[in-house]
């Protein structure tokens, strides 16, 4: 009986909490002190925040824009960061 461990909750958490959540797991598996069964299950809820915090981290990424500026140095818009 393989339980599959329940993540729903990750999409919730802002990214700051997310990455805290994230640091504080790689903190725990590297001190070693956690035992094996409890250390999968970490490990696995590590990688569910990873990938949210990949996620929510591109969408800011895709929100931020370059200003152009026009010949007389003043501001004529917005384009994207990496056309």
């Amino acid at each position: 009986m393989s339980e599959q461990p329940d993540h729903a909750d990750i999409g919730e958490l802002s990214f700051e909490k997310a990455l805290e959540e994230l640091e504080a797991i790689v903190g725990n598996l590297e001190q070693g002190n956690v035992p094996l069964d409890k250390s999968i299950a970490i490990y696995e809820r590590g990688e569910a925040l990873k990938r949210h915090c990949q996620v929510l981290l591109k969408a800011a990424e895709d929100k931020v824009e370059k200003i152009r500026v026009s010949a007389d140095g003043k501001p004529a818009g917005t384009e994207p960061l990496d056309p």
